[in-house]
């Protein structure tokens, strides 16, 4: 089975995605696997906001390529080898890649795979498309890049999506890098129970109830040092009303944007850039994939913290390839809780 994007796609550079954007077809992979090959069968998919922008054919990106129509999709995804002919691979092999065809088994180039060890996340192999894979990455190296936490220094950090997969995270990491309070905004009450309760956020905010500025300034009495930024828009026009002189944004994502035809990372309305520059708030593009010169240690560190249950985790999961187009429908919509994850077999 594989999943395509849908020729019949119409969604444009504004425009938000459904289900029907994709469609499921049946075909066939070649009966020989040639050198350097190996056959995988697909144990998990991933599907992430980033996503949206390959559904354009300018993606605004010059690292991401767009799906192209009638092809098959792809994107994050982890699988077992059954059958290798790459001398690094074998059969019973966990790997990974960020190119990963949303199809159910496939053959596909040994050196584009990283192989996985399964222990170091105690065999629940879907976190290293989450909190021990790129997300986490995004999580730890954006805070400890562009967040400038200080243990000790008292900081307040904000984190906006913040139930979301990379949110959640990142919070629960301000903490453990040093700040003193951090307080999460999501979108419905389970979500902002969730992050007090389960994550360590000493308090959340429901954006969708009450005076959102009104609570912030009740919850961060001393503004905003840090504010890990995943969606953009009103709300973080809001957060960056309260912040600090000489504070920082991660400028992680801006998913309240995606579905509209503006540049990456979009432009401050004009009385909140007057904010940003008046108090020297930093606010610089952040992109994991520069740092890869640091990723086996910050992998080390996410599996050590997820071992030692200080680092909580959360996935939404929703099993078979035929619901991979709605997974990702409901995750631009807001309907995870962390990772949105796709159950392709077992």
């Amino acid at each position: 089975l594989i999943y395509l994007l849908n020729a019949n796609l119409t969604l444009g550079k504004n425009g938000v995605p459904v289900a029907e954007n994709f469609r499921l077809e049946q075909s066939t992979i070649p009966d020989t696997v040639q050198a350097g090959q190996v056959r995988v069968k697909t144990l998990y998919l991933s599907v992430d906001p980033y996503m949206r922008c390959r559904m354009n054919e300018d993606t605004g990106s010059d690292y991401l390529q767009p799906w192209q129509l009638s092809e098959v999709a792809d994107g994050g995804g982890i699988g077992v080898v059954e059958e290798s002919k790459h001398h690094n691979l074998a059969k019973g092999d966990f790997v990974t890649s960020f190119t990963w065809p949303w199809q159910t088994v496939a053959i596909l180039d040994g050196d584009l795979l990283q192989k996985l060890v399964p222990q170091l996340v105690d065999g629940r192999l879907s976190y290293f498309l989450g909190a021990a894979g790129v997300t986490g990455l995004t999580a730890l190296l954006g805070v400890r890049e562009k967040g400038h936490v200080a243990a000790g220094a008292n900081q307040t950090m904000v984190v906006s999506g913040a139930a979301g997969a990379c949110g959640s995270l990142a919070g629960q990491i301000g903490r453990l890098e040093g700040c003193s309070r951090v307080v999460g905004i999501a979108g419905t009450d389970e979500k902002c129970s969730i992050l007090v309760q389960e994550m360590g956020f000493d308090a959340a905010i429901n954006y969708k109830k009450g005076d959102v500025a009104k609570q912030l300034r009740e919850l961060c009495p001393g503004g905003v040092d840090v504010y890990f930024d995943n969606v953009g828009g009103d709300i973080s026009d809001t957060v960056i009303s309260q912040m600090n002189q000489n504070s920082h944004i991660i400028l992680c994502g801006q998913i309240s944007q995606y579905n509209k035809d503006v540049p990456y990372p979009p432009p401050l309305p004009p009385d909140t850039e007057k904010i940003q520059k008046e108090r020297n708030i930093t606010r610089e593009r952040f992109l994991v994939l520069n740092y890869m010169d640091k990723q086996e240690a910050s992998v080390l560190q996410l599996c050590q913290w997820i071992q030692e249950g200080k680092l909580k985790v959360r996935e939404t999961v929703v099993e078979g390839l035929a619901n991979i187009g709605a997974a990702f429908q409901s995750m631009m919509n807001g309907g995870n809780i962390g990772k949105q994850i796709v159950l392709v077999s077992k």
